[in-house]
């Protein structure tokens, strides 16, 4: 045995241990007479009883990413319960206590902040984690101590402090603070929160803790994961990309015509080469792809992608595009298509149209509406 392979196990043997450790810490601390961090908990609006009380059924909208004429209709596919629990969650007290998509993550020695939703700490997509000060301390001095920690892997980190008239707000110069709250996003696009960030957050946050004079109060580790992973998979069944192609009719498109055409109908060149129709409050519609390469001179082809839970019932991002697709259809002399080339009638289009609809009610019913902060957040 070499002696990279003798500290690779001395290593591995050590981080096994200070797991172990941290598990015995965290089932003494669940002892303790606590309150949840928030209360309550929200079903998961996939997840409807078959009739007759059997085991609910999960339904999936199936939203396309390129096949346009893919349908936006939930598809039953059967889950236990009790498939959602990890391999580390064996003991019939773990299985008791595990939550469902939306279910609180923190237990907190102190009363659950009533969190606003305009508050960068958010009740149903951050890991809480209180810590309470052993006294008032001024946003000045809480600020420097808070910069070191504003991410973990991928996941943002946030800040909020109870003032003295027990309200909570970002923390600030100027105001006293008696408790802070530290959230952690759940979730996003590319992954879950992991054990190896989390344990990164614990062990950075009992630093700040201990310079502050604060005592977090700690969620158990595999409430956690296990709370992040189904609010991942929420964003996997959601994330939704719908396009609409135009064709050319005859002779390629011109990039550099292309682009003068593209400017007058409403886009915007950005910097990393993408062009966006703005939804004119500075966020985007939708977006546009040439599919050539950077050094390509003509297309014949143009694709519309609607990135969907994005983009906010209200501005019609679907209906937009598609009259967006007519009309640059109509000017080049193409016509709209899926990706088998075949002619998309306005049937078909009034079709998906009222699936994108169903699609944004299931994100309300899931107290995570498209475009809103939370969307934008996990969509992300």
């Amino acid at each position: 045995m070499t002696d990279l392979q003798t500290s690779l196990f001395i290593i591995g043997g050590a981080f096994l241990v200070g797991v172990i450790s941290y598990n015995k810490w965290q089932e003494y601390k669940a002892k303790k007479s606590v309150e949840r961090a928030f209360s309550g908990s929200h079903d998961d609006v996939l997840m409807t009883p078959k009739d007759g009380g059997e085991a609910p059924v999960r339904h999936e909208p199936k939203l396309f990413e390129s096949e346009l004429e893919s349908e936006l209709d939930g598809r039953g596919d059967a889950r236990q319960a009790a498939a959602a629990h990890d391999d580390i969650e064996q003991s019939a007290e773990q299985q008791a206590l595990e939550p469902q998509y939306g279910a609180p993550v923190a237990s907190a020695p102190v009363a659950a902040p009533a969190v606003r939703r305009d508050l960068p700490v958010d009740e149903l997509i951050d890991c809480a984690i209180p810590l309470a000060l052993e006294a008032p301390v001024r946003g000045d001095k809480i600020l420097p101590a808070l910069q070191s920690l504003r991410h973990v892997g991928n996941k943002p980190i946030h800040f909020i402090g109870e003032d003295a008239n027990g309200d909570w707000e970002p923390v600030a110069h100027g105001g006293v603070y008696s408790t802070l709250l530290a959230g952690v996003q759940l979730a996003n696009r590319t992954n879950p929160l992991n054990e190896i960030e989390y344990s990164e957050l614990v062990s950075r946050l009992r630093q700040i803790a201990d310079d502050l004079g604060a005592e977090p109060d700690l969620p158990d580790m595999m409430e956690v994961m296990h709370t992040a992973r189904s609010l991942h998979q929420f964003v996997i069944e959601h994330d939704a990309q719908l396009g609409v192609n135009i064709q050319s009719n005859g002779a390629p498109w011109a990039i550099s015509t292309l682009q003068a055409a593209l400017t007058r109908q409403g886009f915007d060149a950005r910097p990393e080469g993408r062009m966006v129709m703005s939804d004119g409050d500075g966020g985007l519609l939708f977006s546009l792809s040439t599919n050539a390469s950077a050094v390509a001179e003509t297309t014949s082809r143009l694709t519309l992608l609607l990135d969907v839970p994005r983009v906010a019932p209200d501005r019609d991002g679907y209906g937009a595009m598609v009259a967006c697709g007519r009309s640059l259809a109509a000017r080049l002399g193409g016509v709209l298509v899926d990706d088998s080339n075949q002619p998309l009638a306005d049937v078909q289009l009034a079709e998906i149209a009222g699936q994108v609809d169903a699609f944004y009610r299931e994100m309300d019913a899931a107290e995570i509406p498209a475009g809103s902060v939370r969307a934008l957040r996990l969509f992300s």
